[in-house]
């Protein structure tokens, strides 16, 4: 079963709940998938399938009504993931699920979906729900990505892997503010291939680290990063070459919100734990 943990909060109550509905849905369809005494779960399927549906329009109307009352940057991009999200599930083909053979194939691919969309989408996406400057905060500030103290966790090897991360995130923002550089495409290129590389060693040390002393948060820190990795995996190099420094804007905003709030929110608990445990 999957719990609805504090890595996953957006501080914001609403939200917050509509999630943890999310979170009842599929565990409601893994209780079914393995559920041997019923055979026929034709009617089950279209229930969870119908409660869905009905989530999505009402949560993300929700999220989007309330991403438009502040004025949130990332309100485009949130429309988008959700437009995303109502097609794949249009798109299930549920026509044969009366066929007891095809109701358990497809509850699989349902609850595949569910799950991987659910962490990406709110381990990367909804948790920077009126967090992010808008683009005139961004460019007013004269170097947003310095590493400083409040983003110390006081275990050196995390610390200082994090100071690397500012420095490329800081690269990509002087990259920003380059206005005598017109053609930018190879050098974001160049910061996108770092960035991936880096963070993929980071996250790797960070959850050997995290497992060395059973740190129990680890599972959603995995989930956490497996959502960033996928983010900048997902990243069409063909856009990014039709509107540069737009683009730029965009992902400079998106990587310090993300790093920062992960840091502040998921890592220093590493540290916390570490301290109560040498107390007890």
């Amino acid at each position: 079963m999957y719990r609805f943990t504090e890595d996953c909060l957006t501080g914001i109550e609403q939200i917050d709940n509509e999630h943890e509905r999310l979170f009842g849905l599929i565990n409601q369809t893994i209780e079914l998938l393995h559920n041997e005494v019923l055979q026929d779960k034709y009617h089950q399927v279209r229930e969870v399938m119908e409660e869905l549906k009905q989530y999505a329009d009402t949560h993300f109307a929700n999220e989007e009504a309330y991403m438009a009352a502040i004025n949130d940057p990332e309100l485009e991009r949130q429309k988008k993931q959700h437009a995303a999200f109502r097609e794949k599930i249009d798109v299930m083909d549920f026509s044969n699920i009366d066929e007891l053979e095809n109701q358990h194939g497809m509850l699989e691919e349902l609850l595949q979906y569910l799950i991987r969309w659910l962490y990406q989408h709110i381990l990367s996406s909804d948790i920077l729900i009126g967090k992010m400057p808008s683009l005139e905060e961004w460019k007013q500030e004269q170097d947003p990505c310095v590493f400083t103290e409040k983003y110390m966790t006081g275990i050196p090897l995390i610390d200082g892997e994090h100071e690397t991360l500012f420095e490329i995130i800081g690269d990509a923002n002087k990259l920003v503010k380059a206005e005598l550089l017109h053609d930018k495409y190879d050098e974001i290129v160049g910061i996108l291939d770092k960035l991936k590389n880096y963070t993929q060693e980071h996250f790797q040390d960070e959850e050997e680290y995290m497992e060395s002393i059973n740190y129990l948060g680890l599972p959603a820190q995995r989930m956490a990063h497996r959502a960033f990795v996928s983010k900048l995996e997902e990243i069409d190099l063909d856009q990014v070459d039709q509107n540069q420094q737009g683009y730029l804007e965009e992902l400079m905003g998106f990587l310090f919100g993300w790093l920062s709030n992960h840091i502040l929110k998921s890592d220093k608990l590493i540290a916390e734990s570490l301290r109560e445990s040498v107390t007890e």
